[in-house]
């Protein structure tokens, strides 16, 4: 797995297994919120060093987990 990553499932495994943090849904919509406003301080900062190539794929991620985690409800 790359540094940065590319799909999915390496993106879940390096936040769940590498990080030791669960995909909550409360996890994944405050880290939404967040990413989702171009505006706040922590987002232009990941922008600036992950791209916002990386941002867009990260963003669709965790509308994945958010949309899991409605449906188990």
């Amino acid at each position: 797995m790359e540094a940065i990553p590319k799909s999915f499932e390496e993106w879940k495994n390096c936040i769940e297994e590498k990080c030791g943090i669960p995909l909550t849904l409360e996890f994944a919509e405050k880290r939404f919120s967040i990413y989702t406003n171009d505006h706040l301080p922590e987002t232009q900062r990941f922008v600036k060093l992950y791209g916002a190539g990386h941002l867009s794929n990260i963003k669709e991620w965790l509308s994945i987990v958010i949309q899991e985690k409605r449906y188990q409800k």
